[in-house]
């Protein structure tokens, strides 16, 4: 157990809680929520002893004293499963996954998930994330998409990372190989709700999303309910003749969840192997020739997590990193520049 005394600055806002969060130092990575839950558990006494209410109003200088208990171990179990590391540090680890592993442990996944390799990876270098020893996953990629993530390994760089994905400051893209090709001149593409083009024939496509109404499991556009999510899509090259196929480079503005797979199949451009939005739709041999059989032959969506950037929430450096196209989504994309 160790003991944070701190003193309530001038001008403080009108409740304990808010208080304690501008009085606490930035390195002790103590939230407004989290400093709520020590209020209500006891474990902030004030000048007339256990402070337990959040909404109790403080003075100026009145001295404060948080007992912050070691972080308890979680009932997750660590599991030495390889991981692929672009970079770590004291408080985050950069991951390339492979496609099939789930981020997070979740009903139907509860062993083989990222976080239980990662508690087996770190082991004792977790400082703790909202006082349990966990990593901090602040974003996620879908099970069957592959590439890079970033995890806290402390809650002040759990604190960092989640404000730069919230503000949308963090810069990811993504390569997929997907059905049919971005044509600026394409007059369906054009008439599509959201769908406009910006300078360099890049698509934008900015809807609403929210859960379809009748399959949970999936995501679905919205004209006036939901999240608003933005892509950006570039060509980078298309197969087949006619085009069937592309190579395409998607940015995100926001980070929603399968915010790509939806935006693409609402253009008409659904992803290769995509089980869930990629429909019925086959693979032309004509347009294609032997292409065809390995597009429809792939089993996941061909999606991949290729770049990541992002200040790093404690030194303040700029980070980057570059993940190449596993070895399915290689072989597939060999197969699509044989079309004609």
């Amino acid at each position: 157990m160790s003991i944070l005394s701190v003193t309530i600055p001038a001008n403080p806002p009108d409740r304990l809680d808010k208080a304690l969060a501008m009085a606490v130092p930035e390195d002790a990575a103590l939230s407004r929520s989290r400093l709520a839950r020590l209020i209500a558990d006891g474990a902030v006494s004030g000048p007339d002893g256990p402070a337990r209410d959040v909404k109790a109003r403080v003075a100026e200088g009145q001295e404060y004293r948080i007992a912050l208990a070691p972080p308890e171990p979680v009932e997750t179990r660590a599991e030495a499963i390889p991981l692929v590391i672009a970079h770590e540090d004291d408080d985050l680890i950069v991951i390339d996954k492979p496609a099939g592993m789930v981020v997070h442990p979740a009903p139907g996944s509860p062993t083989g998930t990222l976080v239980n390799a990662l508690l087996a990876h770190c082991g004792d270098s977790l400082s703790g994330i909202g006082g349990e020893k966990r990593p901090g996953i602040v974003h996620r990629i879908d099970k069957d998409t592959s590439g890079l993530l970033v995890v806290a390994k402390s809650d002040r760089a759990h604190h960092g990372l989640a404000a730069q994905f919230e503000a949308h400051t963090a810069n990811r893209r993504y390569l997929a190989l997907a059905h049919g090709a971005i044509d600026a001149a394409d007059p369906r593409l054009r008439g599509t709700p959201g769908v406009s083009f910006e300078e360099g024939l890049v698509l934008r496509i900015a809807t609403h999303l929210s859960r379809h109404p009748t399959d949970r499991q999936r995501q679905a556009v919205f004209a006036d309910k939901g999240r608003h999510a933005v892509t950006r899509a570039r060509l980078l090259e298309r197969f087949g003749t006619p085009s069937s196929a592309m190579l395409v480079e998607c940015r995100l503005e926001t980070g929603r969840t399968h915010q790509i797979r939806v935006h693409m199949a609402h253009c008409g451009l659904g992803l290769i192997g995509d089980p869930v939005y990629g429909g019925s739709r086959r693979a032309s041999a004509k347009a294609l020739g032997t292409a065809a059989a390995a597009v429809q032959a792939f089993s996941r969506q061909a999606l991949h997590a290729a770049h990541l950037g992002f200040v790093h929430p404690v030194t303040g450096v700029d980070m980057g990193f570059d993940s190449p196209l596993p070895d399915d989504m290689q072989a597939l994309l060999g197969a699509l520049r044989t079309a004609p």
